[in-house]
């Protein structure tokens, strides 16, 4: 099961890169379609879209180094089980899956998701932001189930709520304190439940791309949206979630062509990763 919400939820955030923004922007919806058919609201900022195949994850203890790599062998044996990820015959893979999306904006993350099967949370800081997902789900049957509420994940372990899989995607850069976030995450993920959270490296690259590109000369995203200091690098995340009983299984990156306007799955973890863990039983 945390296999195939990998399989989807990696195929979806390199969709909503830069198609929202932690300001009031978030509340626009990608002009694209999300995995399933998501209708578009009348205000939407572009929406990338994802192709490429997964990437295995390696972490050396010893030397705290994080590196992710295609093997052809590896390749191959996902290839080989591929069928067996999601049922074909199925349109609700995540069926009976308890799912909270942390910073779920507008919620272009959290309808797929409850179009897919899953009972969703979604919760934002921003009450402006809860309140246009609302509106927007309660178009649909489907998506009218959707909880979403005006809360934070701290909030949430107060509660003391549960779920199959906590996702978090592009918002841990805009913490206060990603080791505290992290810890409240992995409060919120059952034994042995998935964790799936994106951010950006901060590298030297990054800075180029995701502060100087994006918010300074192609306008993506609002002027000040990122602090570079605030970045994390992929060593970094894998300390912080480890120390928060999360072990990390996999991560990939995110690369953009210019030339044919796609984002697409890379083992180049330079800029934009996503990392996939477990939360270690009790």
């Amino acid at each position: 099961m945390a296999s195939k919400l990998l399989h989807r939820v990696r195929a979806v955030s390199a969709r909503l890169k830069y198609s929202r923004t932690l300001s009031p922007t978030l509340a626009a919806f990608a002009s694209s379609r999300l995995l399933s058919d998501v209708a578009p609201s009348a205000s939407t900022s572009p929406a990338p879209q994802s192709s490429g195949s997964s990437d295995k994850f390696e972490h050396n203890a010893k030397s705290s180094s994080v590196r992710s790599s295609l093997k052809d062998p590896e390749l191959a044996k996902f290839s080989a089980i591929a069928d067996t990820w999601k049922d074909p015959s199925s349109a609700r893979p995540f069926e009976g899956m308890k799912i909270v999306d942390v910073g779920c904006g507008g919620g272009i993350l959290s309808e797929p998701l409850a179009r897919m099967g899953a009972s969703v949370t979604g919760v934002d800081a921003v009450d402006k932001n809860i309140k246009i997902a609302r509106i927007h789900a309660d178009l649909d049957p489907v998506t009218s189930t959707i909880e979403y509420c005006c809360t934070t994940a701290e909030k949430l372990v107060e509660e003391q709520r549960k779920f199959d899989a906590v996702i978090s995607l592009e918002v841990i850069e805009h913490v206060a304190d990603p080791a505290e976030f992290c810890q409240s995450l992995s409060a919120l993920t059952i034994p042995e439940g998935a964790l799936v959270i994106s951010t950006i490296n901060r590298s030297m690259r990054a800075y180029a791309t995701a502060i100087v590109a994006a918010e300074y000369l192609l306008h993506w995203l609002p002027k000040g949206t990122h602090q570079w200091l605030s970045f994390l690098t992929p060593e970094e995340l894998v300390l912080i979630l480890q120390r928060s009983s999360i072990c990390v299984k996999e991560m990939a990156g995110f690369v953009y062509n210019p030339l044919t306007g796609r984002w697409s799955l890379s083992d180049d973890v330079s800029v934009n990763f996503i990392a996939f863990g477990t939360k270690n039983s009790q």
